[in-house]
């Protein structure tokens, strides 16, 4: 039993220090905030509504037999 926890104790240890860089550090002086400017997108152009169906198209469906 003492090994598996050992192991655990040890595990835990080295897990606590996970991300760590350093100790926190404040900035002495005010700076200006960093502001990132990207140039405009183009906005999308719009859809095309379909053009509206006329008698006699290729696409409409086949009249049913009598």
């Amino acid at each position: 039993m003492r090994p598996h926890l050992l192991a655990a104790l040890v595990a835990l240890a080295l897990l606590a220090g996970c991300g760590q860089k350093g100790p926190l550090v404040l900035p002495s002086r005010a700076t200006a905030p960093v502001v990132i400017r990207t140039p405009p997108t183009d906005a999308p152009t719009p859809a095309t509504p379909p053009a509206p169906r006329q008698p006699g198209d290729d696409q409409d469906p086949p009249a049913p037999r009598p």
